[in-house]
């Protein structure tokens, strides 16, 4: 359980004790909505910049903290009332909804909308902690400075899973945006009660992750995540890892090693396992920049726009590959995300990867990648052993007999 601030009430403090943060915030917006503003302002101090939607089962709590009176639009119906917590700017709705599956929200105010769409899943069973599973252990923040990125420094934390031997090397998996992960199941993906949960069902190994922040300085985050090249590579193998290895035992196989991001993270997560399949051959992608967001050709520097085409000439590399998106995706100056998905999906198709395509309703944010986390990790991880140092990936059978990924035109006539 993830204990509150001590500067909450003590009847807050003793109502958090018994049940989970987000099921409080649940429970008071639904019996006590004065308590709910000492809990929001504990656990989302960020709520004037975007609002949010709060998920316990079927249950989905909407907050924005604005002066003007809010509606909130879910699924695109039309704006819905919400209720002001006394003597404060914060207002909620709560209501009950399907599971399963994402939805879309915003907020609006005098006719205007207040914040960009958000999407927010419905999480899955495994998604939620429970009784009996033992629980991992996050370390505290680390920075790295690098050379390899002319002294720029980078937040690290590293979250080991139940079951890791600390005298034996461990699976590894590295997730870029390290710093969106480590609150836990108050952010968006709930990474370690699903890591816990598919431990305990022995769906994937006990491992470590190690979630790292970019680097600092003026647009780090795009330029180490967004070029084509080996550079962020050998900014983990010879660099960071070597510092968790200092504490953690890893396992050097690339069969025991995955990387994942998301949006720029995920071109990242590919890009690195593209250029050391021997040290990375699980990619976990969701949301992916594949575009010109990098492209500078007179640098001859390549964007990740470049991929579905690489890997449609390039031999098939040893690399698994989750992969998932959605048709709301960003449309912009550097591309196409969603059709950039498609494209890439068809590549690794047409060359036989090893993987697997989920193209949802969201649009460019975690609700996707939150909803699949169970069923993605598992897939990602299917029938490791321990035992093995490699594994030749092939394509599942029954993707194999599937057609390619077609386009359709949903909002022009045809002709």
């Amino acid at each position: 359980m993830i204990k509150l601030a001590l500067l909450v009430p003590l009847t807050l403090a003793a109502m958090c004790a018994q049940t989970h943060p987000l099921q409080a915030i649940i429970e008071a917006a639904r019996a006590n909505p004065p308590a709910l503003k000492s809990l929001l302002a504990t656990n989302f101090p960020n709520l004037k910049n975007q609002g949010t939607a709060l998920v316990w089962g079927q249950d989905f709590l909407f907050v924005a903290d604005t002066a003007k009176q809010p509606a909130v639009s879910i699924d695109a119906q039309p704006p819905a009332a919400m209720t002001r917590v006394q003597d404060s700017d914060i207002w909620y709705r709560l209501v009950k909804m399907r599971t399963g599956v994402t939805h879309s929200y915003e907020f609006h105010a005098e006719g205007k909308t207040l914040f960009p769409r958000r999407d927010v899943a419905g999480y899955n069973p495994d998604a939620y902690p429970k009784p009996g599973v033992p629980k991992g252990t996050l370390s505290e923040k680390h920075t790295i400075s690098s050379k390899i990125y002319d002294g720029s420094t980078a937040d690290y934390w590293v979250y080991v899973s139940p079951g890791v031997d600390p005298a034996r090397p461990a699976p590894l998996m590295v997730w870029q945006d390290g710093q969106g992960l480590v609150n836990g199941d108050l952010s968006a993906l709930r990474l370690f009660t699903v890591t816990e949960n598919l431990v305990a069902q022995k769906l994937i190994p006990p491992m470590i992750h190690v979630m790292i922040s970019p680097g600092t300085g003026p647009r780090m985050r795009s330029i180490q995540y967004d070029t084509v090249s080996d550079r962020f590579g050998r900014y983990l193998l010879e660099e960071v890892l070597p510092e968790v290895e200092k504490t953690y035992k890893l396992r050097a196989d690339g069969y025991s090693r995955g990387i994942a991001g998301e949006s720029s993270g995920a071109i990242c997560a590919l890009n690195v396992a593209w250029h050391f399949p021997e040290k990375f051959s699980r990619v976990h992608s969701t949301i992916g920049s594949y575009t010109a967001l990098q492209w500078h050709p007179e640098e001859h520097l390549d964007g990740a726009n470049v991929y579905p085409f690489l890997i449609r000439k390039e031999p098939r590399k040893n690399i698994r590959i989750w992969q998932s998106d959605g048709v709301d995706d960003i449309e912009n100056q550097f591309g196409s995300w969603p059709l950039q998905a498609v494209e890439l999906a068809n590549s690794l198709k047409m060359q036989g990867y090893d993987f697997h395509f989920r193209f949802g309703e969201a649009a460019h944010n975690s609700a996707q990648a939150a909803l699949d986390l169970p069923e993605s990790l598992a897939w990602l991880w299917r029938e490791y052993d321990a035992a093995k140092t490699e594994q030749t990936y092939e394509m599942d059978p029954v993707e194999r007999d599937k057609p390619l990924y077609r386009i359709r035109i949903a909002n022009r006539d045809a002709w």
